[in-house]
């Protein structure tokens, strides 16, 4: 256990070590106009101590996003606020709701589009590379046009957002299922042929198995590309709940603790729905006798 726990605690120790650093080089020079200001001169420790607790800093130290989180988590919850408006708890289940609608929407039509794309040629031809070329279209200037579309079209709220999820969490699952798909050997494919096996069959029983090690494998990146969805689909609609919200409100009042915190918490939102796909790969795999 000690040789894989040591190598991740010592990463992060550099992480922090590092983080640190910057903040004092990057809020320095605010704590010496101050000083300058009020014609005194800091110390180096002065100085340091200075640089981690500035209220507005340019990069907050580890300790002050710690604090902020646990202000709008732990103390909230404690205090039996879980879920007011000034939580992080509430404004990462806003964003959660629209990432995994978005999550489920994008994999039911990746994996339509990847068995369409395995069993017609013309769609192989013709789809796949228009699929490709939708991810070249920048998220952030995309998002305010589906937002003003589905509007117009009286639709708003939760969909508007998954559908951005969608958007970019489908490739993942496109790619990643054409490749599962075709990834039995042609010796697979003709024993299916010598037992008479007809499409469905074989795709039931050969090609769906096969495909589930690069199905997971794009999950994993598709409901972290959800994610990145979700929090971009509430920047343009002005929203007032999101971890997208918070980080706006944050930018426009300068509370780059409150941006840091909203960043942290999306990180672990992501690494925990990653490890919960992780989890039912395994129990999936295991069960099926691929691992």
């Amino acid at each position: 256990m000690m040789r894989n726990v040591l190598p991740i605690l010592t990463v992060v120790a550099a992480i922090f070590a590092l983080w640190y650093g910057a903040a004092v080089s990057l809020n320095a020079p605010w704590a010496k106009d101050k000083a300058a200001r009020a014609g005194i001169e800091l110390s180096f420790s002065e100085l340091v101590a200075d640089t981690w607790s500035q209220k507005k800093p340019k990069l907050p130290a580890p300790h002050q996003v710690g604090a902020e989180i646990w202000k709008t988590t732990g103390a909230m919850i404690l205090s039996g606020r879980g879920f007011s408006k000034r939580s992080l708890i509430y404004h990462s289940w806003i964003t959660f709701s629209a990432t995994a609608l978005g999550f489920v929407l994008g994999t039911a039509l990746g994996t339509l589009l990847a068995i369409g794309i395995v069993y017609n040629r013309t769609m192989d031809m013709s789809v796949m590379p228009w699929v490709i070329a939708s991810q070249t279209i920048p998220i952030i200037a995309i998002a305010p046009m589906i937002i003003v579309v589905l509007n117009a079209v009286g639709v708003s709220g939760l969909l508007p957002k998954a559908m951005i999820s969608m958007y970019l969490s489908f490739f993942p699952v496109v790619v990643g299922m054409v490749k599962g798909l075709r990834s039995p050997s042609a010796i697979q494919l003709d024993q299916m042929r010598t037992w008479n096996a007809s499409a469905a069959q074989t795709f039931w029983c050969l090609r769906l198995p096969s495909s589930m090690p690069y199905l997971f494998t794009s999950l994993k990146i598709g409901i972290a590309a959800s994610l990145v969805g979700a929090i971009v689909g509430e920047l343009p609609t002005g929203a007032v709940a999101g971890l997208g919200a918070r980080l706006l409100a944050g930018s426009y009042y300068g509370q780059t603790i409150q941006i840091w915190s909203a960043l942290l918490t999306a990180a672990a939102l992501a690494a925990l729905m990653v490890g919960l796909i992780g989890l039912v790969q395994r129990y999936t795999l295991r069960r099926m006798g691929i691992a």
